[in-house]
């Protein structure tokens, strides 16, 4: 039996939870109950990529009856351990405020090589997309801009074993370049392979150019968009899944965000009008916000990261169980197209 399943196991998790996490919040006497749900749930033989979510009632000390939501990220091969480690520096970072809510680190249990942390409650801005609060959807926008603002301007610290290396580069992004044009090449043949290596080796080249050229590097959220997004109260944001985590190029969030967004908005409302104007807004509320203008360099880069991630939703379309390459093909033509005609990313 694949060991993940445990963690499915309501005594287990019982164990596991009252011995991990109950001392972590001495005004809570005891657990009363907990509900699972699996947001993700891949489990094959004996490799597994979960998300989680415990929803848990604790009896606080005063009699009251405090409703949390406990989740755990775990993976047999991809390390976990990372995650745990950029929550904890996070936590001492001072970001999160009266203003922004992120997750806060638990436990990581090397046997289930997963983190468990205090999930942010609230709705996502993809949430709020698709049910089509223009004036709620706006607001996140300009506060995802500072949010990310304030990331972006973090101290770099002085250990930097606590971030994957994996993610700092394009060539190796998880899954990396490598790993999707083999696995394409394994479905279609030669059908798409020409295309994307092609574009993913301009997308790589052109970063590198660019790392060449300066030793600077900041802090990015790395995994950019919609879904990672929550309101958490009325003038709260929260920021969630820092897997992606590194130190990069910021453009690469702005870049990963403007994609996404005027992807989803696209997606739901069929809008370009919309897209372009959410698009505008962001980037230049994070101008305002960052203190910086956008010159020639700056646009470029972004426009480099807004073209790989619509590569990367290409190659998702492909590699899907349910594959849908004519998708696929649109988005591939699409950057094509933007790479000739030289289409900024917030336009």
């Amino acid at each position: 039996m694949n060991k993940i399943l445990e963690l499915f196991d309501e005594q287990i998790v019982r164990n596991l939870l009252e011995k991990e996490v109950l001392p972590l919040y001495p005004d809570f006497s005891k657990i009363l109950s907990f509900k699972i749900k699996a947001y993700k749930k891949l489990i094959w033989t004996s490799t597994y990529h979960v998300v989680i979510a415990y929803n848990v009632r604790f009896l606080h000390i005063n009699g009251e009856k405090i409703k949390l939501e406990i989740v755990c990220s775990a993976h047999s091969d991809e390390p976990r351990e990372v995650v745990f480690k950029v929550l904890r520096y996070l936590e001492k970072s001072n970001l999160s405020d009266e203003n922004v809510v992120l997750p806060r680190p638990l436990f990581f249990s090397s046997e289930y090589n997963g983190t468990f942390y205090q999930a942010v409650e609230g709705k996502h801005l993809l949430r709020i997309i698709k049910e089509g609060r223009k004036l709620k959807m706006k607001k996140m926008i300009i506060q995802a801009a500072h949010l990310f603002s304030q990331v972006h301007s973090l101290k770099m610290p002085d250990d930097l074993s606590i971030f994957s290396d994996d993610n700092r580069l394009l060539r190796t992004v998880v899954p990396g370049r490598d790993t999707i044009i083999k696995e394409i090449r394994e479905r279609f043949g030669d059908t798409y392979v020409h295309a994307v290596s092609e574009l993913y080796a301009g997308f790589i080249a052109e970063e590198e150019k660019f790392f060449a050229s300066t030793a600077k590097r900041w802090l990015i959220h790395g995994d950019a968009h919609p879904e990672n997004i929550i309101s958490a109260g009325k003038d709260r944001i929260g920021l969630i899944d820092f897997t992606d985590f590194c130190p990069a190029d910021f453009a690469r969030d702005l870049g990963t965000f403007l994609q996404q967004l005027e992807y989803k908005i696209i997606r739901h409302f069929n809008d370009q009008e919309l897209a372009s104007a959410m698009k505008k807004l962001f980037l230049n509320s994070y101008l305002e916000f960052a203190h910086i203008t956008l010159d020639e360099s700056l646009q470029k880069r972004i426009d480099l990261y807004y073209n790989w991630t619509a590569i990367r939703t290409a190659t998702f379309w492909l590699l899907k169980h349910d594959c849908e390459p004519h998708k696929a093909e649109v988005n591939i033509n699409k950057i094509k197209n933007n790479l000739i005609s030289k289409y900024h990313a917030q336009n």
